[in-house]
């Protein structure tokens, strides 16, 4: 399995690879239209394509989707690539699979007026929060727009989100003798010079999870990181945390036997690892729920704009959607689609058990943390 994408820090529910973003070339001055004339550059539902028939032979026109960011092993991300080139005919061309959320924004804003910019983004909520800011997005309602819940879509319809997780503790145990369930146990002395996290906080969303995660399990709140950053400073300070950012790579290693992670990660890794020898355990804590989701939006200079909305149809189909959940990750559509009884039931049962009901960071909240722990996180870590 490949490093995991770096970025999310926040809304609902590692190594960065440095992207090139020099000139690839103009992008075509001719966007995409419909036999009469509408443009899917400006396209706010398939509607105004004239259908989805019409979005359909204007994306094949264009004939290919540029992405940044798409691991083929997070989430299912292979399959939802493979399934939307079958389905479509269309090539996705996949550049840096494990860069970040900000390359992405980067690439957005270096690359504008290019053939090489990104076409759809895949973003943690705070980063499609900033990006939204920016004027970076295209709105473009989905068909299934309606039954994503409110609190996790832009009532613009810029970005909306899809896929998420819960923040977990995986755990090599034929290396560590009696695995971590909580963040009180990663303080144990046991687990010295054990405990990583995918990436760096300050840009690593799933880092940022854990931070939160942390905060939450030692008195902090959505308001209050800090206690996070403490913990990660005491975790520094006893010796248990490792600066070996966790990948599956270290993981095989016997680097990072213990790796703080979103749980459909962990539990991809639980299936991978298993036919090379490792019995790798995954449990949410229950001292520190927290959840985030990522999110799906267009960049409003897309190159091959038919193309990047039939992308975002495509995911926030049935299809779409139960592809996410065969990753292990729980759908944005999931309670609609489980009321409807379009949801893959078995991929469901399969999830790692939480309990209660998540609650999520306001963009104020989000905008704050994320402040905190760029200011902090060197300080907690260093020495």
């Amino acid at each position: 399995m490949s490093l995991s994408r770096t970025t999310v820090l926040s809304g609902g529910l590692a190594v960065v690879a440095a992207l090139a973003l020099s000139a690839c070339g103009a992008a075509t001055d001719n966007a995409s239209t419909t036999t009469d004339g509408k443009s899917a550059a400006t396209a706010t539902s398939a509607a105004d394509m004239g259908g989805m028939d019409a979005l359909v032979a204007a994306a094949k026109k264009e004939g290919t989707l540029h992405a940044i960011a798409l691991p083929r092993d997070w989430a299912n991300y292979g399959a939802l690539i493979d399934g939307f080139q079958k389905k479509y005919g269309i090539k996705i061309d996949d550049e840096s699979p494990d860069a970040s959320s900000q390359d992405e924004i980067n690439a957005v804003t270096t690359r504008k007026g290019q053939d090489r910019a990104p076409d759809v983004l895949d973003l943690g909520s705070s980063f499609a929060l900033s990006a939204a800011q920016q004027g970076l997005l295209a709105p473009y309602k989905v068909a299934s727009f309606g039954d994503i819940p409110s609190a996790q879509k832009d009532p613009q319809a810029r970005w909306y989100n899809d896929y998420g997780g819960y923040v977990s503790i995986g755990c090599d145990a034929k290396r560590v003798k009696t695995c971590p369930t909580t963040f009180a146990d990663l303080l144990k002395p046991q687990y010295k010079g054990q405990v990583a996290l995918n990436g760096n906080p300050t840009k690593s969303g799933s880092a940022f999870g854990g931070v939160y995660a942390a905060a939450l399990a030692n008195g902090g709140s959505f308001d209050d990181v800090q206690a996070g950053l403490d913990f990660f400073a005491k975790l520094k300070k006893n010796g248990n945390y490792t600066p070996v950012e966790s990948t599956p790579a270290t993981v095989e290693k016997g680097e990072t036997p213990i790796s703080i992670d979103w749980d459909y990660l962990n539990a991809g890794y639980a299936d991978e690892f298993k036919s090379k020898g490792l019995d790798w355990k995954v449990s949410v804590p229950s001292d520190g729920q927290y959840a985030q989701y990522y999110s799906q939006a267009i960049n409003k200079d897309a190159p091959h704009p038919a193309a990047a909305r039939l992308w975002q149809e495509y995911l926030y189909s049935t299809e779409g959607q139960n592809l996410w959940l065969k990753g292990y990750a729980r759908p944005a559509l999931m309670t609609a689609m489980d009321k409807a009884g379009t949801l893959d039931k078995d991929a469901a049962a399969k999830l790692p058990a939480v309990t209660g009901t998540p609650s999520f960071p306001s963009e104020d909240q989000q905008n704050k943390a994320k402040t905190v722990i760029a200011q902090g996180w060197g300080k907690a870590v260093s020495g």
